[in-house]
């Protein structure tokens, strides 16, 4: 599994970093998000999933 954030969605809400904060984290130069790395680790998928669930902007896209 592999996750990417869609930058030109992204505004910065910080919800995915609340869900898994092990995989995103937000950038100091303009608030948006970025994954710490793009495959997903099995035992963090339930939280990304959850934070793909949550972000308002639908930024955050998994790839099989």
């Amino acid at each position: 599994m592999k996750v990417v954030i869609l930058d030109e969605r992204c505004v910065g809400h910080g919800m995915c970093r609340l869900a898994c904060p092990e995989m995103f984290e937000l950038s100091d130069e303009d608030g948006h998000a970025y994954v710490t790395s793009e495959t997903v680790p099995p035992d963090l998928e339930a939280a990304v999933d959850q934070a793909v669930r949550g972000c308002p902007e639908q930024a955050i896209v998994v790839e099989a």
